[in-house]
């Protein structure tokens, strides 16, 4: 018997399991929603150098007495804004300089005199029918500082990174639940606190640290649910945390709309989920870690109180849970309680996920998917504001089309196979990229469709690889394996902003780059195993087996020994 009884005879996903979920899952919300913060914290809206005074204003065939006017429609490319002061300066003004004409004779928009040219000295003049205020209209994050600003999202992602390691550790050290309740409120304090940064070091600090927590609380719930929900219901379960990481998005895109002053909009989105920390300190522990750690009379209240709530009558006990089923599972745990060692187990590495050509094909193709899973993700998400559109409707529309991706996603893997949803995702995603770029520029609703696409796409292939990588790979270093292709996929988060920032230099270029390397990863999928209806492997040997073809041999000694073993079975079972 093993811990997974506990579900067989308390429910694989009842009242208290339903509870606790929907609980764990409502904070997790706040991941999605600091994640994407970014898109409109720190939006660059059109921007030229001021002077002050100004009282006329002209702008190609176009006059006013505002620079104001003008702004929403400035484009560097179409030439300078020429503005006259109130002293009877000249200036053609552009985004980081400003050139002040020498004798001008009437004002007019065309001059070929002398011209002294200055540096803006952060004197810009801000487009606010958009954005009212933004970390750049505030802290002058453009010009020669504008790197600042996109440094903000990479930084952020490597925050990710860093802690998915440290709070992935922690949560098995000194147990799931603390840690869920650390980085909740650790999540609302920075969050909150980020509105209140200052400047920018303290902001970029402050989202840093925001970034760990928040990372550290979907590593951990991720666990925390799998441990508390049975296997009937565990892909579901597991697939569905991604769809209130998509919820989060949502509600950045809806307050984003409402509310243009970035403070004011940080310390919102910081708060709505507030409300999960005055119930959290009441989760309890997951019974796995009870057991793991020897806290029996712990686990059995557990138990207890878990039969009360689903008013189910048995009473399960720990002791039947400690029974070993055979040698295997069982010798170890019970040696180890009664003070004996037990036989040393050998260390595996990294390496071992390499150890033959086989093996090391399927785990590069594997991290693959992991890389391109979350590269894609972030583009498409971060990338949605500059699709063309209303950019509030765009990045609403990229969280709500997760939602019926992990619903598509769910049926697909448990009737037609992991691989066969796995690598059609990929492809379509690539496909959906291709399609972006020759699209006319003109119809920017065919665009925005095929976006959703390669999103939906995407979305399907990032919420299935973390079951199919444990189905793929055997026991002894099945861990390391999720671990190192999450770790690839913090990889992809961290490369994905530099990714979108390519569309400076060619507005495309971030989608030809996902479309590329989705469609050859896909491809790359086609030749993994397939794991639908398989048992899970324990050894190297299994795993490196699964999608061979048995051969003519072994398959009629196994028809021979299946027939030995019902014989066998028919004789015990005569009285």
């Amino acid at each position: 018997m093993t811990v997974e009884r506990i579900f067989d005879e308390l429910g694989h996903f009842k009242r208290f399991q339903a509870c606790l979920y929907f609980a764990a899952v409502f904070q997790a919300t706040a991941c999605g929603i600091h994640y994407l913060a970014s898109v409109f914290l720190v939006e660059t809206p059109n921007f030229v150098c001021s002077v002050p005074n100004v009282t006329d204003v002209l702008y190609g065939n176009l006059t006013g007495s505002s620079l104001d006017e003008f702004l929403p429609s400035f484009n560097s490319k179409n030439g300078p804004v020429v503005v006259r002061t109130a002293d009877g300066e000249q200036w053609e003004l552009s985004r980081c300089r400003a050139a002040l004409r020498i004798k001008p004779i009437g004002f007019t928009y065309e001059f070929d005199g002398n011209k002294t040219v200055r540096a803006c000295d952060k004197n810009f003049a801000y487009d606010r029918s958009e954005i009212q205020q933004s970390i750049v209209t505030d802290w002058d994050l453009v010009c020669e500082k504008g790197w600042l600003a996109k440094l903000c999202q990479p930084t952020f992602m490597l925050g990710v990174l860093i802690g998915a390691l440290v709070f992935g550790d922690l949560a098995d050290r000194v147990g799931r639940v603390k840690i869920l309740m650390f980085t909740s409120l650790c999540q609302f304090g920075f969050g909150v606190a980020v509105a209140f940064s200052g400047n920018y070091y303290f902001f970029v600090v402050l989202r840093f640290l925001l970034a760990m927590v928040s990372s550290g609380y979907l590593v951990v719930v991720f666990v925390y649910v799998t441990e508390f929900t049975g296997i009937k219901v565990r892909t579901w379960t597991s697939m569905h945390v991604h769809a209130a990481f998509a919820v989060g998005i949502m509600v950045v895109a809806l307050t984003g709309y409402l509310v243009r002053v970035w403070w004011i909009y940080q310390i919102i989105l910081s708060t709505c989920t507030s409300p999960f920390l005055f119930f959290c300190w009441k989760f309890p522990e997951t019974p796995f870690y009870l057991m793991a750690k020897g806290r029996h009379k712990d686990a059995q209240n557990l138990l207890d109180k878990i039969a009360q709530f689903n008013g189910i009558d048995y009473r399960l006990k720990v002791e039947e849970l400690l029974e070993p089923e055979d040698k295997e599972n069982g010798t170890a745990l019970l040696a180890e309680e009664a003070g004996q060692p037990s036989q040393p187990e050998k260390k595996l590495s990294i390496l071992d996920l390499f150890g033959s050509w086989r093996m090391a094909g399927r785990t590069c193709t594997v991290w693959a998917i992991w890389f391109i899973g979350s590269l894609g993700y972030y583009v498409f998400s971060l990338g949605s504001v500059n699709l063309g559109g209303n950019q509030y409707v765009n990045l609403f529309l990229v969280g709500a089309v997760e939602l019926p991706s992990y619903l598509v996603g769910c049926f697909a893997m448990d009737r037609i196979g992991r691989k066969k949803t796995c690598a059609p995702a990929l492809l379509l995603a690539g496909v959906a990229c291709i399609l972006i770029i020759v699209v006319p520029p003109d119809i920017e609703i065919l665009a925005i469709v095929l976006s959703m696409t390669g999103k939906f796409a995407i979305a399907i292939a990032f919420g299935l690889i973390y079951l199919y990588t444990c189905e793929l790979y055997p026991t002894i270093i099945r861990s390391l394996a999720v671990g190192s292709g999450s770790m690839m996929c913090r990889v992809g988060s961290v490369v994905a902003p530099f990714c979108v920032y390519l569309a400076d230099v060619w507005v495309y270029l971030p989608q030809l780059i996902v479309g590329i390397l989705a469609f050859i990863i896909g491809v790359l999928t086609l030749m993994l195993p397939e794991t639908l209806g398989k048992p899970l492997t324990t050894t190297l040997e299994e795993a490196e087996a699964l999608g061979r073809e048995p051969s003519k041999k072994n398959s009629a000694l196994g028809h021979k020994d299946a027939e030995v073993v019902l014989e066998m079975n028919q004789n015990e079972a005569k009285p």
